[in-house]
């Protein structure tokens, strides 16, 4: 009985793991995409800013 407890609390803590490393690298990512994704967004209205483009068509 004891090897049984043993084997599901190693079982238990190692899926605890993989489970905060997949978190952790998952909001890794999505934040450098997000940090890209803002900095193309702010260069193209700079640039659209700079060079008179215009914003309405009023």
């Amino acid at each position: 009985m004891k090897t049984v407890l043993l084997f599901k609390e190693i079982y238990a803590d190692q899926f605890r793991s993989i489970k905060n490393y997949v978190l952790r690298n998952y909001f890794k990512i999505f934040t450098w995409f997000t940090i890209a994704m803002f900095a193309i967004v702010l260069y193209v209205f700079l640039f659209r800013l700079f060079t008179d483009f215009p914003f309405s068509n009023f």
